[in-house]
This record gives structure tokens, C-alpha cells and sequence, in this order.
């Protein structure tokens, strides 16, 4: 990630008067042009961008002699792993410039050969029954038979011939493919935060050139026009805050209707880990964003590249000012093909989206003829509409389209043989599907990924700091909002508030909260979460003592006495932990009412305390008038009944809190994936280093805790916890983990028959099946949850909570819990 400075001085010769002449550079390392201290051209290589354009026609006038700066960074378009693409930065890897050269471009020959292209792919895949194929294998021949590559004047006989191929007109029933320019890039992923800010000057930089180099492409129909899509509201703050005089230019051409913003979200977010209030601040934070710099807020939702998608979704897209939804990452199914391209897609409230996914299956095309003929094969709507999306440019590290893109589906904008092709814009799109939808199907529920499920559970610090900093944050703006309706001097903290959503927002990208970056992200990624808990400390602080200030002091002879809050809408008794003057820790059972607070003096006693008593096997039991749970020496639980049902929640002869080990090894994406293979590995862990034992002897709590070894090296401590009056019982387990390509669940089977299980998901819930009767349901054996999952039948039911885990599954009567 060094960067390297070139200071580069031309003088173009004057010979070369009324030619075009470009600066060559290349390099394996990504690089950016700067002209009088402004950036003007990205370069990389393997993104096609290896010149910068210093003049389509020398003229007499113009400056001969100018002075440029070249920065070069030590990385290429995917980072700097070793060895592949994703594996960890290589610290030693040294790059090279291997070319800096002035040229004289010839723009006949470059014309000739994209001509030829055309005409090659064509006669190619035509197919033989098709006779323009032949056709335009014939004209490809005489091109050849006609042109004298020394003698220029034969080029532009050569280039008619193309020309009556390409002149020649589809009818009316032609499938039309919209393309739009389109510019992918990860805020983060092979390459930190801070990288991709250049990344996304250069691209954008590159975008300005090709729009300012084809002044006369327009949007009207038939004709090319240049228009890039892109996305990210915190791309657009990175580049206005760092590039200013790019932005400026950026904003002339949104208002131009050429460079058009879509998503609507301040990132291109995980589809399934953030929590509802989460991903409606991606919304509110991404659309307020572009009313505010570009004037008007999004329609499209536009998320390719992230890792299935929450049946949540379309509620909040519709709450949001949304009804178009883009993507394309189910294509990458590993098990079962997708029935659509084009579709409604209904939430698990009824609110319905228009859904596109470019049948391409891509979101990188080049403009190639293979390309737009896949796009039309594979759609499998083309009976019921006849309008493709066809995105095209470099994308995940950036580089964006580039001029022979372009000239590539000139050629095809309305070429008999092939579809039509025209630039388009997200909204011409979805306006004509939207015409077309009558017979468009519809799909119930969570559009769920059958790849990179390792992605619930990979980088489990992660998870848990989104977790804790997006309640941290609830419970800062309740109380803040409680401190404001009270009255009094305070103010609502709305700017430090926005700051820590917007670090939090930005953790949840598709490939930070997944956990599927390098290290470098990890350690900004947790070094932001620590900044919201520090933050977020201080904030509700302050509105503790703007709320209750007069109940923190304390009382002449009054005993000492604890301030609850609960933050959560519903009345909450339980059993809290307070420290008192010698810094001695004590129990208090508490009841506090919905969004209220309690002051805790004189302890109250519970109905019926905790017991807890050692057996004569070794093995402990806990009860507490609720529920009664008896421990083996490993820490499991060997029953556990409701006490006024009297009936078991574990099946005979089977043990809950199972900890167990799989190997962890993937065909390829070894951060993402975890295989269907890997349940075949399974094995228990069984290595006891402490058993079990008392740790609290009852009363308010009853605690016993144990430890296990894990794997070679890796060592488990958990301490389990019935407190009075509590219907459920507390894991606290910490995990010093050590092992390589290992996976450890902990397995609950349950005394339940059901074909369904409950997941918790953002605002809602949503249903899987327990069994695997088809593709679709074993492709599955492994899914996201929030809070809780649960097994039901009539009257009695389990459920399997947690504060930090999104890997689930529920598989006949077992509940797992990926760790």
C-alpha cells in the first residue's frame, strides 16, 4: 500500500502536428495522472487503462511541453495477495513500471480492429445454421483481401464493408439489452478503507474522461449514450471530501443525467447480518445523502454483490421511497438455479418490489458479443418481457468501463443477427419492465444464497461488535429521546449520533461484516467498533444524567442504592450484578417497567431461590420453581423440564450444550464457505481439562462451570447460569480458538416435533424447514439467524438464543449454533 511519485516532463515533437498522441504508462501496480494538481486519468493495467489521451489532434497551439505527476501505488486492481487472488497480502511483493512512453495513436488501425472483433465473434457464435455468421465471416474476409496494413489508404474500403454488416437493421420483435456503464467497487475487501478512496478517484476520474470524450452520445433510444451507474453514498462523501474538484465535476454530470447514483444506501451492506434498525439507517442515511448533493433520492436498490438477501427487504425498500431492486449474486447458487431474471419479489409483510438480475449473470460484462448473446439465452423472462439489464465495466476494485466497451456495442446498437443493444439508465429499465409486468411471476420470502454461508460465523469479533454497537446505539438514542421529552438543557446528540452510525454502516459492508477481508480491514473494523462503544459510553451517560440526574444523588442515611434502566419495551424482571463501595460485587433481583427505570435498596427476595446440589454420579442440578436442568461433568445438559408441564425438553438419552468440531475445508472461498461435506466430519468434543462445578451455591443465581479442550490447542471455558425466577438458562462461554480450517457448533436436540423452524430476522421472523426433502431445502443446511431461533409444536416449544452468533441450523429435532 506505499505509493510511489513520478514526475514526468513531455515534449512532443512537432512532426507530430495533427496526430493523436497519448502517454503511455505501465505498470502492475495501480497508478493515478495528475495535471495541474488535479487528477485526469487512472491507470491500471489489469483494468485496461494504461494511457492517458494528452490530444486527439495535435495543433499548433497547444502546449508541446507540459509537466505531469504519475502516482503509483504498491497494489494491483485485487489488492497484493500472495500467490492468488485471496490469499493475505504479500508484505515483500515488489511492483514494476515496465512502460512510460510518449506515442502516436492510430486511431484507423484501433477502428479496423475493433471492426474485426465484431465480425469474428459473430461468424464464431452465430452458429452455422444462422447465415450471418457466414456473412460476417465473408465481410471479415474481404476486409482482409482489401486492406494493406502499409498503405492507410486502404483502411477505409476495409472499414465500409463492416459498416453494410452493422447497417443492417433487427425487426421489431428484437430482444433489447440495456447497457449501463457500471463501476464496482468494494470499500473494502483485498485492500483497506483508505485504499479504497483512491480506488475510487481513479475509476471515477477515468469515467469523467469517457463522458468528456463522447459528447455526441445521447440517450435516445437506438443511439449510445454514455451513462455509469454508481453507487454507495459513502464513496460519494470519501471522493467530496478528498477530491473536491472531481466531485465538482462528478456532480455537472449527475445533473447532466449521465453519471447516475442508484442503491440508495450509504453502502453496498450485507443483505442478512445487519439488524432492521440497521439497515433502515443504510436507507435513511444513503437516500438523505443523495437528496442533499444530487437533489433527489433513489428508486432503484441496487445491491449485487452481497450474500443473499433478508425476506425483510422489500418492506423497508418500499418504506424508503424504493420499488426497483437490481442484483445478480444468486446466479453464483451452488446447488439450484434460480427460476428468474425478471420478477416480483414479495416480503413477509406482502410489500412487493420490481426485481431485475441481469441474465448476464454478471456485473463486469465487457461489451463482447458473447456476452449479449448470453444475456439474452440465459433470461429465463424473455417470454414474458423483453428487456435485459447488461452491465458493463471493471469492477469489485474499481476501473469502471472503457472506450473499446463502448465502441464494441456501437457496433451492435441495432445489427441484424444480434440483440439491440443501447446505453441506458436505470430508470428507462425498470419504467419499461414495469410496462411489461403483467405476466411477471412472483417470489414469497428470503432470496437465500447457496454459497458463502461461512460468512455467519467468520470473524467472530466482528460479529459481536456489530452486535453490541448497534444496541449500544439503541439505547443511546432511547434515552437521549427520554432526556429531550423531559425537558431541560439537553440536546439531542444528532451529529456525534450520525458519526457512529455512520462508522457502524460502514462495518457493515458485504465484505467487513461477513468477515471476508484482510487483516488490515479486520483491525480498522474493530478499532471503529471501539470507537462506538467508547463514544456511545459517553453519550449515554449524559443522558442518564440529564434524565435521572436528581436520582443519582445520594440521600442523608439513606441506604446505598442502584439506578436500573431498561431500555426495552416491555416490563423485564431479572437478577442484575452491582458493585458496591469496597468494589464487592452483589445480586439484586429487579423489576423494571417498559422503557422505565427502577432504584434498587433493600435486596428483594425471590418466591423460590435457586437451588443447586451435587449428585452422587458427579453430575449437578439447578431449579428454580421455573425450570430444572441437571449437568454432567462436561457441561452438559442431560434434562431439562418445565416445571408446570412437567414435561422433559430433551429427548431420552440425549445431552444439550454438545460442543462440536467439523473440518472446515472449501473448494475455494475459504473465508465464505463452509461446504455440505463438512457435516460428515463431525466429532464431539470431549477433552476434559476442568469438570464441571460449583460456582455460585444459589439463592438469587445457581452457577456451575467447566472447561474443555477444543481441537490440537485451542481451550473452552463456560460458565451456565439459573437465575431465580428466570425461564431460561445462561451459556457464558469464552473460546480461545487456535485451529485452522475447524468449525465448532454446540448442538441442542430437543423434545419437539416440528417440519419448521423459527428464525428471528430484521423486524420479523421467517420460517425453514427442519427436514431436507429437496435441493432447495438441504441446499440450506446451514443459515442466518439474529436472536433467537425456536421449535414449536402445539403448546410447548425451545428456543436457542444468543448476543453475538448469526450461523444456525435446525435439522430434524437438533438446534445448532455455529460458534
Amino acid at each position: 500500500w506505499e505509493t510511489c511519485w513520478f514526475k514526468v516532463e513531455l515534449s512532443i515533437p512537432p512532426a507530430w502536428a495533427g496526430r493523436e498522441v497519448h502517454f503511455v504508462w505501465e505498470s502492475d501496480g495501480e497508478g493515478m495522472v495528475w495535471r495541474d494538481a488535479q487528477p485526469v486519468q487512472g491507470l491500471t493495467k489489469e483494468g485496461e487503462k494504461t494511457s492517458y489521451i494528452l490530444t486527439r489532434s495535435l495543433k499548433e497551439m497547444e502546449p508541446h511541453s507540459l509537466t505531469l505527476y504519475v502516482e503509483l501505488a504498491c497494489n494491483g486492481l485485487f489488492g497484493a495477495g500472495k500467490g492468488s487472488m485471496i490469499a493475505p497480502p504479500d508484505p515483500d511483493r515488489r511492483f514494476t513500471l515496465s512502460k512510460a512512453e510518449l506515442v502516436v495513436f492510430n486511431r484507423d488501425v484501433y477502428e479496423l480492429l475493433v471492426d474485426l472483433e465484431i465480425l469474428l465473434d459473430m461468424a464464431q457464435l452465430l452458429g452455422e445454421e444462422n447465415q450471418r455468421s457466414f456473412q460476417a465471416l465473408y465481410a471479415a474476409n474481404q476486409m482482409v483481401n482489401v486492406c494493406d496494413v502499409t498503405d492507410p489508404s486502404t483502411f477505409p474500403a476495409a472499414r465500409d464493408l463492416a459498416a453494410a454488416v452493422f447497417s443492417q437493421r433487427n425487426g421489431e420483435s428484437q430482444h433489447t439489452v440495456h447497457a449501463m456503464g457500471h463501476c464496482h467497487i468494494d470499500s473494502a475487501w483485498l485492500w483497506p478503507y483508505e485504499e479504497t478512496i483512491r480506488k475510487c478517484a481513479r475509476s471515477w476520474v477515468t469515467v469523467v474522461r469517457l463522458m468528456e470524450s463522447n459528447p455526441e452520445l445521447t440517450f435516445a433510444c437506438s443511439q449510445l449514450g454514455l451513462t455509469a451507474v454508481l453507487r454507495q453514498a459513502q464513496q460519494f462523501e470519501w471522493v467530496r471530501s478528498w477530491y473536491p474538484g472531481l466531485y465538482a465535476q462528478i456532480r455537472d454530470f449527475v445533473a447532466k443525467g449521465q453519471f447516475v447514483p442508484v442503491g440508495g444506501t450509504w453502502v453496498e451492506m450485507d443483505g442478512n447480518l445487519p439488524s432492521g434498525e440497521a439497515m433502515v439507517r443504510q436507507f435513511l442515511q444513503g437516500q438523505r445523502f443523495f437528496q442533499q448533493q444530487f437533489g433527489r433520492i433513489c428508486s432503484e436498490f441496487w445491491l449485487p454483490d452481497t450474500f443473499g438477501y433478508s425476506a425483510q427487504l422489500p418492506q423497508l425498500m418500499r418504506g424508503c421511497g424504493i420499488s426497483r431492486f437490481l442484483t445478480q449474486k444468486l446466479s453464483w447458487n451452488l446447488v439450484n438455479t434460480f427460476p428468474h431474471h425478471t420478477f416480483f419479489w414479495e416480503g413477509i409483510d406482502g410489500s412487493r418490489v420490481l426485481t431485475h438480475f441481469p441474465p448476464g449473470d454478471s456485473y463486469g460484462m465487457h461489451g463482447r458479443v458473447e456476452e449479449v448473446l448470453k444475456t439474452v439465452k440465459n433470461n429465463r423472462d424473455k417470454g414474458r418481457v423483453n428487456h435485459s439489464a447488461f452491465l458493463f465495466g471493471f469492477g469489485d476494485g474499481g476501473g469502471g468501463p472503457t472506450q473499446k466497451m463502448l465502441d464494441r456495442m456501437k457496433r451492435m446498437s441495432d445489427t441484424d443477427g444480434l440483440p439491440r443493444v443501447q446505453i441506458s439508465t436505470p430508470d428507462q429499465l425498470f419504467s419499461i419492465l414495469e410496462k411489461e409486468s403483467s405476466q411477471l411471476c412472483t417470489w414469497v420470502g428470503e432470496l437465500f444464497l447457496e454459497l458463502h454461508n461461512g460468512t455467519y460465523t467468520t470473524q467472530a469479533q466482528i460479529k459481536k461488535g456489530n452486535r453490541e454497537c448497534e444496541r449500544i446505539l439503541h439505547d443511546v438514542e432511547v434515552l437521549s429521546s427520554l432526556a429531550v421529552a423531559r425537558g431541560g438543557a439537553f440536546q439531542y446528540p444528532a451529529s456525534q449520533l450520525q458519526r457512529l452510525w455512520r462508522l457502524l454502516l460502514l462495518n457493515q459492508f458485504h465484505d467487513v461484516l461477513p468477515g471476508s477481508c484482510i487483516q488490515l480491514v479486520v483491525e480498522d473494523a474493530l478499532r471503529y467498533y471501539a470507537e462506538i462503544r467508547r463514544a456511545g459510553a459517553g453519550l449515554q451517560e449524559e443522558a442518564v444524567r440529564s434524565l435521572c440526574g436528581d436520582l443519582l444523588q445520594p440521600e442523608a442515611g439513606s441506604a446505598e442504592s442502584t439506578l436500573v434502566l431498561n431500555t426495552l419495551p416491555w416490563e423485564r424482571t431479572e437478577v442484575i450484578a452491582r458493585t458496591g463501595p469496597a468494589g464487592t460485587e452483589t445480586l439484586a433481583l429487579v423489576t423494571v417497567p417498559s422503557m422505565g427505570y427502577a432504584i434498587v435498596r433493600e435486596p428483594v427476595l425471590p418466591a423460590q431461590p435457586v437451588a443447586v446440589r451435587r449428585q452422587e454420579d458427579g453430575s449437578i442440578a439447578m431449579e428454580n420453581g421455573v425450570i430444572a436442568v441437571c449437568l454432567d461433568a462436561m457441561g452438559r445438559l442431560t434434562s431439562l423440564r418445565l416445571l408446570d408441564s412437567q414435561r422433559s425438553s430433551l429427548p431420552d438419552g440425549c445431552c444439550a450444550n454438545q460442543f462440536a468440531l467439523f473440518d472446515d475445508v472449501p473448494l475455494y472461498w475459504d473465508a465464505w464457505d463452509v461446504m455440505d461435506y463438512h457435516l460428515e466430519t463431525r466429532k464431539p468434543v470431549t477433552t476434559l481439562l476442568k469438570p464441571l462445578e460449583i460456582t455460585l451455591a444459589g439463592g438469587l443465581r445457581g452457577s456451575a462451570s467447566f472447561s474443555l479442550r477444543v481441537g490440537e490447542s485451542s481451550t473452552l471455558t463456560q460458565e451456565i447460569i439459573l437465575d431465580a425466577t428466570s425461564p431460561y438458562l445462561r451459556f457464558l462461554t469464552q473460546v480461545e480458538w487456535k485451529e485452522a480450517h475447524k468449525f465448532l457448533k454446540v448442538e441442542f436436540p430437543v423434545q419437539v416435533r416440528s417440519t419448521n423452524a423459527t428464525y428471528e430476522i430484521q423486524f420479523g421472523h421467517l420460517q425453514r424447514p427442519t427436514h431436507w426433502n429437496t435441493s432447495w431445502d438441504w441446499a440450506r443446511f446451514e443459515v442466518w439467524a439474529h436472536k433467537w431461533l425456536d421449535v414449536s409444536e402445539h403448546g410447548f416449544g425451545v428456543a436457542l438464543l444468543n448476543d453475538c452468533k448469526y450461523g444456525a441450523s435446525a435439522h430434524g429435532n437438533v438446534l445448532s449454533l455455529s460458534l
